[in-house]
């Protein structure tokens, strides 16, 4: 079984493997794009993955990636917040649940999904302070009011790409633990900028090479760090929270792309 990782969880809630399973089937799917993870088998409390060989990343092999990712993206989705094909549930970052409703519009699914319900459980175990999470509350009002969508269609994400996701292999860049669902490409992004990647300028000229990025969006980077950052504050410390305070703000000051 040296070729093999199993992942078995005996509280797992209702879902989570089987949400990670579809979820790496329907990245895998997109054509040309971002290498996944094989996944051998999957069931109720534990899922068993292909073992990956890590090497050092090259600048080359960067680039790769960031064009294959580009075509992962152009894959689509069906809506915004829309679940991987075949799955009807919630998906999971890290062990919180996320719901998965599809949405017409990207900034009102990003607000009341992905970023104000970890917002809350932040401003609860005391992550977010004073009027800390009255500004993430407004940002999240504007981007429920549509003035910062786009005429970008419903791209498909891996959901959690942070670097302990991105395993380097001989090969190139590997994908691994999505939770993946139909959003804006910059997210992506925004989290691989956030946690930092081996040669992330390589990835993002790869990137932009294959599907070039819209103007302004290096200064929209901090309006898709919302997500992750909401979920750090709800349970990875109280800098997160300031941080989280810090990019509704920027969020705030951004030019409406409607206008």
């Amino acid at each position: 079984m040296d070729d093999v990782v199993i992942k078995e969880r005996a509280d797992a809630p209702e879902g989570f493997f089987e949400a990670e399973a579809a979820g790496l089937a329907w990245l895998a799917a997109a054509p040309a794009g971002a290498a996944i993870v094989p996944v051998i088998e999957s069931g109720s409390g534990r899922i068993a993955l292909a073992r990956l060989r890590e090497a050092r990343p090259t600048p080359r092999q960067a680039e790769a990636f960031g064009r294959r990712l580009a075509a992962t993206h152009a894959a689509g989705a069906a809506a915004f917040g829309a679940p991987p094909d075949g799955w009807h549930g919630p998906n999971f970052i890290g062990r919180r649940p996320q719901e998965c409703r599809p949405e017409a519009s990207w900034g009102g699914f990003f607000a009341e999904q992905r970023v104000l319900p970890f917002a809350r459980i932040a401003r609860a175990v005391g992550d977010l302070r004073g009027g800390e999470l009255g500004r993430v509350i407004e940002a999240c009002d504007r981007l429920r009011s549509g003035e910062l969508d786009d005429d970008e269609a419903p791209a498909r994400l891996h959901g959690d790409l942070w670097s302990g996701n991105v395993l380097w292999t001989a090969d190139g860049a590997v994908l691994i633990d999505p939770a993946a669902h139909g959003g804006h490409r910059e997210s992506d992004l925004a989290m691989l900028a956030l946690f930092g990647l081996p040669h992330l300028d390589a990835v993002l000229a790869g990137y932009d090479a294959a599907h070039p990025l819209r103007r302004g969006w290096r200064d929209r980077v901090p309006l898709h760090q919302l997500h992750p950052l909401a979920v750090h504050a709800a349970g990875h410390g109280r800098h997160y929270g300031v941080a989280l305070a810090e990019a509704a703000d920027a969020t705030l000051a951004l030019p409406s792309t409607t206008g």
